[in-house]
């Protein structure tokens, strides 16, 4: 919905405003509505605005409430804010506009930073209490509004995104070797705190951090879901199940149509866009505006799966865009996809939000889409090998199906410079895969895939891609009262008929068979997927630049193996390898120049 950054001073100098100001706006795209800046004392705000929610001034930031002594910037929306409010007016509060971001401020005030209970949303915010001159930030519970945070001498600036920060400048720009280990691991996936610069760290997910005036500060996680059977539910049938997953999600998607301003659909075709679409369909929504993209084919890949949104839109009668995007189109977007990146991100989806971003932000400000069921109700294909595993093995087994590399194969990848002398991230899994509160090795695989995987891959590319254009995604999978209960639901029921067997069943009285029962398709961009042509081109000139011989990053042996097939080498889960390598290199080329 928004951008939102700071700058807090802990060494009795003012903050530096126009630093702020070149935080504000570096995120134009995320606000184009509007803008403000706001300081006092040791803190300085800064906000980008894009009107979803009282398209009057009085919903514009930094808000300030000087009868309450706050000041706040928020990212996101809160889909209870009416049931919020309508409790606040009855507790006495006083309301001078009709945004949830006033919402987000008087529930502060309330509940201190035990507000973050009482919302259904998803946000990212700063709070500045200028009685104590504490500020408190805050993430959503599945991280899907972004904060990044930069320290330096004296001071702690945070933004929406990481260019903001880099436009704010004093920041170490070096490789952080821990990320770029994750980064050849996980899929591109850096879980947080870290991210590819040193300089730069993330708040993480359902976080909660009070810095005090002095520097001193105090963090605590305030949600993690049960992947557990809950003993209220030992009796419930596989038809129970599918029962109360659908009316859960039933809520969810009448939860994120709360705007002031229409809500379209992201439509892939699939089962999941596919089911938002029917039912808020039945929940009587008409003249309900869907967007599909597509490709030229390429490399004998086909480019476009319209058979099934076309179907699906003819079904429910929806405003149907079919959004097709010629060759010429997909080689100038690579740059700016890669630019508007806070992180890179390797999956060659990216550009087809980013393009698809672009055309849907015509239309309507915010939509709907599917991403997430699939690690929410096991969709994927690593997911079933994980079934005959003990649970005290499950790290080592998930390393198998999901890991791009062993540890052995990064340090023959890597410059010296940048290896490790540890597994950081066998480590990392084996302390996720550890924890209580999984019941079996599927459970531990999909609470890791929930609470991180998800939101440092699929997420953020909805809303870096989204909000690229001023678009605001919201997805109704992650929708945390959904997230909980098919948390508990049993393995078993959510691996059959291939994966996310609980939701095809329950979609049968909603669907066609075709949808729910057809191969599992991606937002396909062969283009990317078979390297060749112009974007092979872009690929080599990026890892033969100056700037890539200074870096450094990999080893001349193991870069010229890659390019001398460009498509033969592929990572565990399908990626191109020489894609990956030469994302990461034109994302840090991109950053070079802010």
């Amino acid at each position: 919905m928004c951008g939102v950054c700071g700058e807090l001073r802990f060494d009795g100098a003012p903050p530096d405003v126009a630093a702020v100001g070149r935080m504000t706006d570096a995120m134009s795209a995320r606000g184009p509505d509007a803008a403000g800046l706001h300081a006092r004392g040791s803190v300085a705000f800064g906000h980008r605005r894009l009107t979803i929610i009282d398209l009057s001034a009085r919903g514009s930031q930094p808000m300030i409430d000087s009868e309450l002594g706050l000041a706040l910037v928020f990212n996101g929306c809160i889909y209870n804010y009416r049931e919020l409010r309508s409790e606040l007016e009855g507790a006495g509060y006083r309301f001078f506009s009709t945004a949830d971001s006033e919402v987000v401020l008087k529930s502060f005030h309330r509940w201190g930073a035990e507000c973050v209970q009482h919302f259904k949303g998803m946000f990212a915010f700063a709070v500045h209490d200028t009685d104590t001159g504490a500020v408190t930030l805050a993430r959503d519970r599945l991280g899907i509004k972004p904060l990044y945070l930069a320290e330096g001498p004296g001071r702690l600036r945070f933004a929406s995104t990481v260019p903001a920060l880099l436009r704010a400048g004093e920041v170490d720009t070096t490789v952080d070797r821990v990320a770029l280990h994750h980064y050849l691991s996980f899929h591109s996936v850096v879980p947080a705190p870290h991210t590819m610069l040193r300089g730069i760290r993330k708040l993480p997910p359902a976080t909660v951090r009070v810095i005090e005036p002095d520097g001193g500060s105090t963090e605590h996680r305030y949600w993690e879901p049960a992947f557990t059977r809950d003993p209220a539910r030992t009796t419930w049938t596989a038809v129970d199940w599918q029962e109360a997953l659908l009316d859960s999600l039933r809520t969810a998607v009448s939860r994120r149509m709360v705007a002031d301003v229409p809500v379209g659909v992201l439509l892939s075709g699939g089962i999941d866009s596919s089911l938002v679409v029917a039912l808020l369909a039945e929940q009587g929504q008409r003249d309900l505006a869907t967007f599909s993209i597509g490709f030229d084919p390429a490399g004998g890949e086909s480019g476009d799966e319209y058979v099934y949104s076309d179907l699906v839109a003819r079904r429910f009668g929806t405003v149907h865009h079919k959004i097709h995007i010629d060759s010429s189109r997909l080689l100038p977007a690579v740059p700016k996809t890669v630019a508007a990146m806070s992180e890179p991100m390797v999956s060659h989806d990216c550009v087809a939000f980013y393009l698809l971003s672009e055309e849907v932000s015509k239309s309507v400000k915010v939509v709907q889409s599917g991403q997430g069921a699939d690690e929410i109700l096991a969709g994927y294909d690593w997911y079933p090998p994980l079934t005959e595993v003990a649970r005290e093995r499950s790290a080592e087994a998930y390393a198998k199906v999901f890991a791009d590399r062993t540890h052995a194969d990064i340090v023959a990848l890597l410059d010296p410079r940048y290896s490790l002398d540890h597994d950081a991230s066998g480590e990392f899994l084996a302390e996720q895969h550890a924890a209580a509160g999984a019941a079996t090795a599927v459970d531990a695989a999909l609470r890791l895939d929930t609470t991180v995987m998800l939101i440092e891959d699929p997420v953020k590319r909805v809303d870096t891609m989204t909000m690229a254009w001023g678009l605001e995604g919201r997805v109704p999978f992650l929708d945390h009262d959904f997230v909980e209960l098919a948390a508990t639901c049993p393995p078993e029921l959510k691996l059959a008929s291939g994966g996310k067997g609980v939701l095809k069943e329950a979609s049968r009285k909603h669907l066609p068979a075709e949808i729910i029962d057809r191969t599992k398709g991606y937002f396909p961009v062969p283009g990317i997927r078979h390297l060749d042509g112009d974007v092979l081109t872009l690929v080599r000139d990026a890892l033969h630049s100056r700037s890539a011989r200074d870096r450094g990053l990999y080893r001349p042996e193991a870069l010229d193996a890659l390019l001398a097939d460009p498509n033969r080498h592929r990572t565990t889960l399908g990626a191109n390898a020489l894609w990956q390598v030469a994302l990461l290199e034109m994302w840090l080329q991109e950053m070079e120049q802010l």
